[in-house]
């Protein structure tokens, strides 16, 4: 789980590698929704304001991988004879950075770079730039992803069974390493019952059958 503070320096690690590369893109493409933030604070480092977006699915909450990597908001800008940098914001499998490539190659770009803030070594892509390399691959969660990667764990941890509030921090601790604040917990069981995603009962909290299916 990573702080704002370790984020930041990460984007001005990375913005800082960029610069000393010098290449100077003609625009900045963040891979949404992922590389949004960390698109936006290497673009205020590198003082840059040609910032655009498109959306890529891979990853859902939690860490689960979905069965095939698809582009579901395309790039609505002309990108013809450009240089431009791709940035989000962690390399896992290597999947999400390739298709970018193969999508963007198709708009006949000048040249595409892609950076990264974490580059994780057991990835099949290896990005232009990165601020750290990662050699144990963990799932790292960036911090505006907190609340809705919580509330993904949670789902995991009560899948097959029934736990209380302490029963569930415990469990999150010991399955995924995650040390996560009771309001945090709250928030996050809150929503789930919201979405009629789980059911209390005395003090305890079960997975109901998700209302979509």
């Amino acid at each position: 789980m990573m702080s704002w503070e370790d984020f930041s320096i990460l984007a001005r690690t990375l913005a800082h590698r960029i610069k000393r590369s010098r290449f100077r893109p003609d625009l900045v493409i963040a891979i949404g929704r992922g590389g949004y933030v960390p698109a936006r604070v290497v673009c205020d480092f590198l003082l840059h304001d040609m910032l655009t977006s498109f959306k890529i699915e891979h990853w859902g909450m939690a860490a689960q991988e979905k069965p095939a990597v698809t582009v579901r908001f395309p790039l609505a800008v002309d990108i013809r004879d450009k240089t431009v940098l791709v940035i989000d914001d962690v390399t896992d499998t290597g999947k999400t950075l390739e298709l970018a490539l193969i999508y963007l190659k198709g708009f006949t770009p000048k040249e595409i770079r892609t950076a990264v803030l974490q580059y994780k070594v057991s990835s099949s892509f290896c990005p232009d730039y990165y601020a750290s390399e990662e050699h144990e691959w963990r799932w790292i969660i960036y911090p505006w992803a907190v609340h809705e990667d919580i509330v993904g764990f949670i789902e995991r941890v009560l899948s097959g069974t029934s736990r209380d509030e302490k029963g569930i921090m415990t469990a999150l601790a010991e399955k995924f390493q995650l040390n996560v604040s009771s309001s945090d917990i709250q928030d996050a069981l809150e929503d789930l019952f919201d979405m009629g995603r789980i059911s209390r009962s005395g003090g305890l909290y079960t997975i109901t059958r998700d209302p979509a299916c």
